[in-house]
C-alpha cells in the first residue's frame, strides 16, 4: 500500500538535518553575521589568518575562528597549514564549493551598495 504524500509538507534532508525549503538550506550554511564577509575577503584568494582579522577589525578573534571552523567544516573554506619552518603558517581559502557563492556574493553585495546609497551615508572612521 502506498502512502500518501503531501507535497505542500515535503521537506528535504541535507547532511541528515530537514529543512522546508532551499532558502533554509542555504542560511544554514552561510547564515550568521560574519560568513559572507568572511568569503568576500577570500574571494581573491588566499589568506592568512591575521590578514583576515586585520580586514575585519569588527570582528572578535573567537567569533573569527569560529565561523571559520563552520565554514571549513560545511566546505567552503580550505584551512591550510605550514610546518615546514617556524613559526607555524596558517592559511584560508575558498573551496571550489565556497566559490559558487561568489555571483551570489556579488549579487548581494550591488544590492547592499544600493541600500547604502538610498538609505545611508558614507562616512570616514579614523
Amino acid at each position: 500500500m502506498e502512502e500518501h504524500v503531501n507535497w505542500d509538507e515535503k521537506m528535504v534532508r541535507v547532511d541528515g538535518k530537514l529543512y522546508p525549503c532551499g532558502t533554509s538550506v542555504a542560511m544554514s550554511i552561510i547564515g550568521g553575521k560574519w560568513k559572507m564577509v568572511i568569503i568576500y575577503h577570500l574571494r581573491e584568494g588566499r589568506m592568512r589568518y591575521n590578514e583576515l582579522r586585520k580586514s575585519m577589525p569588527m570582528v572578535t578573534e573567537r567569533t573569527l575562528s569560529l565561523q571559520l571552523k563552520q565554514l571549513e567544516a560545511d566546505g567552503l573554506v580550505a584551512r591550510q597549514v605550514y610546518t615546514d619552518k617556524p613559526p607555524l603558517r596558517v592559511e584560508y581559502a575558498l573551496t571550489p564549493f565556497g566559490e559558487t557563492l561568489l555571483p551570489i556574493l556579488k549579487a548581494l553585495g550591488e544590492w547592499g551598495e544600493q541600500v547604502a546609497q538610498e538609505r545611508g551615508e558614507w562616512i570616514k572612521v579614523d
